[in-house]
């Protein structure tokens, strides 16, 4: 019977990733399996994957041999963004019993029947142009916070990235279908909800619905304190969304933004859809209408041909910027993309070396950014996390603090006025409220 099955789940990459294997793990749960810590002896793994993680055949690698380790007889299925890439390789990873492709992967109790370890693993896979179902999912689990998959897909074919070849075109459910599911989610203890996608701005794709109706019908949902969106593309971040924003009252004042280049004309090469311009007009609209905003920024380094010159226009560009930090991406060449065929390879060292700097100056922005926050005051929701006597919570403006530990501080919106900062960069408060265990 299956209630006796144990099943363990293991995610690479992104929130989008999380939110889909939350999913995918309430309906084994649904289904009478138990679901169990990795560590617990599972009958069953189901392990996640990414493409842009770097070393992904390695990463794969490495968790299938631990799963071996805690149970020899395991059954290991493989599903998500690598296994869609690439399902022959990850097929030959010793002791993988099934891989299931993009169009497959929420088919999974279908396909899991017997539970013997296969000789060859069994491959689910069709070609990406047949995935288009829209499979709405939202992680569980963390009591403050949940991300919803509002979108799915890209149509964008930027000459670095996969991911149009690993989960297809751009697609999404209508705008009642997703407040439905932000409602499911209301009704649980969650306080936040971050929307999560591949290209969230490029909900509804041109028809009869778009992000900024989405946004507007999420802002009157009952039960979530909190909307936090969490990456969209500049040129699809519109002025009517950020002055939406501006006043709304759920969606706080925190945007990230992908920018990877302060280069035009690498942007160009990218096959990006904006040049600097538009994205300075974006942040700079930001900052007018919300001065309190925390923008976060993802860049990539060592792209061919950039030059020592193009890397130092971005360092300059991003210096000039009033942005909050940095997710720096190192260049690494994928399989079918158009930017492994360029000329004028970055050397590995020297992608590293830039990597780094912008690391650090991704430090001093969030530094900067946190200095300007001392001495105001602002809502944090606190985490279940404690580590030393001391727990962590996020503003609705993403300053990260801490405080001492209490328990009735737990997943509770908390005023609070921003004092300090430590060595590891983190806001010390003082709470401006009393919250006591009941």
């Amino acid at each position: 019977m299956n209630q006796y099955k144990k099943v363990a789940f293991y995610t690479l990459g992104c929130k989008l990733n999380f939110s889909e294997t939350s999913t995918i793990s309430r309906n084994f749960e649904e289904e009478g399996y138990a679901k169990v810590d990795f560590n617990d002896i599972p009958d069953i793994f189901v392990i996640n994957t990414c493409s842009v993680t770097e070393n992904a055949d390695k990463k794969c690698r490495q968790i299938v041999k631990k799963a071996l380790k805690i149970n020899p007889d395991a059954f290991i299925t493989m599903i998500g963004c690598y296994a869609q890439l690439k399902p022959t390789e990850i097929a030959s990873i010793p002791g993988v019993d099934l891989v299931l492709g993009a169009n497959e992967k929420f088919n999974i109790l279908a396909h899991i029947d017997e539970l013997e370890k296969n000789e060859i693993a069994r491959v689910e896979n069709v070609k990406i142009k047949e995935t288009t179902d829209f499979v709405p999912s939202f992680s569980y689990g963390d009591r403050t916070r949940s991300f919803l998959k509002v979108q799915d897909g890209c149509d964008y074919f930027c000459s670095f990235c996969t991911i149009p070849l690993a989960r297809g075109k751009s697609r999404n459910a209508s705008i009642e279908e997703t407040i439905e599911e932000a409602e499911k989610i209301a009704g649980t203890a969650i306080k936040e909800i971050v929307l999560t996608g591949v290209n969230i701005g490029d909900f509804g794709q041109g028809g009869e619905e778009n992000f900024f109706q989405l946004v507007q019908g999420l802002d009157e949902v009952e039960g979530i304190e909190r909307f936090r969106i969490s990456s969209i593309e500049p040129n699809l971040l519109s002025n009517e969304i950020i002055e939406f924003v501006a006043k709304s009252k759920r969606f706080v004042p925190h945007f990230h933004i992908p920018l990877q280049s302060g280069s035009d004309e690498l942007l160009t090469k990218m096959r990006r859809k904006y040049l600097t311009d538009l994205y300075s007009d974006r942040v700079n609209t930001i900052k007018r209408l919300m001065p309190e905003a925390c923008i976060g920024v993802d860049v990539i380094v060592g792209f061919p041909g950039e030059t020592e010159e193009e890397f130092l226009k971005t360092v300059h560009y991003l210096n000039e910027l009033p942005i909050s930090y940095l997710h720096v991406f190192t260049y690494s060449e994928r399989a079918k993309t158009t930017a492994k065929k360029m000329a004028d390879a970055v050397p590995v060292n020297i992608r590293r070396e830039r990597s780094r700097q912008l690391q650090i100056l991704s430090e001093k922005k969030r530094r900067a950014f946190y200095e300007t926050q001392l001495g105001k005051t602002e809502s944090v929701l606190f985490e279940a996390e404690e580590s030393g006597g001391i727990m962590n919570g996020f503003s609705s403006n993403y300053v990260k603090v801490k405080t001492p530990f209490n328990p009735a501080l737990i997943n509770q919106t908390v005023q609070v006025k921003f004092e300090s900062i430590d060595l590891e960069g983190t806001v010390r408060v003082e709470l401006l409220e009393q919250i006591v265990v009941v």
